[in-house]
């Protein structure tokens, strides 16, 4: 799952080298942090959070695959 988020956010991204995901995992929760460069957090939201949200239900989709529930944060890169 993480990196199946991974790829979709660097092929939205005009600097794919500062993606990055963090996850957690849980009992039967995954959970996604998603940090991409400060210039680029408005492309992977989108316009009203569209984009976010598809990444959300695809992520629930491949989560429900294996039996579990998913939950993606969406933070700017701490390094720059």
């Amino acid at each position: 799952m993480k990196e199946f988020i991974e790829y979709i956010a660097k092929n939205l991204v005009d600097e794919p080298n500062c993606v990055t995901v963090d996850e957690t995992a849980e009992e039967n929760k995954v959970i996604l942090k998603l940090h991409v460069a400060k210039t680029d957090l408005g492309k992977v939201i989108g316009k009203q959070g569209k984009t976010a949200k598809s990444m959300r239900v695809l992520l629930t989709a491949v989560a429900a695959k294996h039996n579990m529930s998913g939950q993606l944060e969406i933070d700017e890169d701490r390094q720059k």
